[in-house]
């Protein structure tokens, strides 16, 4: 079973708490912090263009990158998108028709890649289409966090529809499984059932490093996504790595 595309309909409506404006808010604040060349911005892992439009709206030139062509049909019919391009494209062999200022993925997308080599290939694209010394920011969710989820299942009901969300995670893998149930209302008056497969990989801050300096870009800096500190990062349950390119 493919993952979002049954979700896709009803993403935005079960992801109201995500903070999306205090995370573009802070992409922003890294943006002018570290002088980003250009203000042409790709979002990798895109979705359905919550943080894309966010930063449309800020003032940026927006490129939207998702593999799930029903999570894009969301995006793209989103009044707020006129002007994005948004491309159906895996990251790890996405192709730009040239250089951008800033290369960033949020809500986790890194972790659906499957191990180091990906994220150094994803890495590697990134550094191609990147301009002199263009950013790359990226959060990632962390082993914590996986940890502490367990084998929880997470549930909601509303009267539009509802979600079953199980969680399995293989510790020596690192892999978190999760499968996903959703009934979403019809114009019949029943439900319509669906069910989806996720996966996502705890990459080691030791394993992102290593895939930052191997692909040829430089790394910044790796930051809480709460606090936005460089302190204490082992006990974060999600983290900003942001890296620049540096040999152009």
């Amino acid at each position: 079973m493919e993952a979002y595309t049954a979700f896709a309909s009803v993403y935005e409506m079960y992801m109201d708490n995500i903070p999306y404006d205090e995370w573009a808010n802070n992409i922003k604040a890294l943006f002018e912090k570290y002088n980003m060349p250009m203000e042409i911005v790709c979002d990798i892992g895109c979705g359905t263009g919550q943080m894309t439009r966010r930063l449309k709206a800020m003032g940026y030139d927006m490129i939207g990158i998702d593999n799930s062509y029903d999570m894009l049909m969301e995006a793209m019919a989103n009044e707020d998108s006129q002007g994005i391009l948004y491309l159906c494209q895996d990251m790890r062999s996405f192709e730009l028709y040239g250089t951008v200022g800033a290369v960033v993925s949020v809500c986790d997308s890194i972790n659906y890649l499957r191990s180091e080599a990906e994220l150094l290939e994803v890495c590697k694209l990134v550094n191609n289409y990147l301009d002199p010394k263009g950013l790359f920011i990226f959060d990632v969710k962390t082993e914590k966090y996986y940890k502490e989820l367990g084998d929880k299942t997470i549930a909601e009901n509303r009267q539009e529809g509802s979600y079953i969300w199980e969680n399995e995670y293989d510790i020596k893998a690192r892999d978190n499984y999760y499968d996903l149930t959703i009934y979403t209302a019809n114009d019949e008056g029943t439900f319509d059932r669906y069910e989806e497969e996720h996966l996502q990989h705890a990459f080691t801050v030791t394993e992102i490093k290593r895939a930052i300096s191997a692909s040829g870009l430089e790394l910044l800096d790796v930051l809480d996504v709460a606090t936005m500190s460089s302190e204490n990062i082992d006990d974060s349950d999600r983290l900003y790595f942001i890296a620049r390119e540096v040999l152009k």
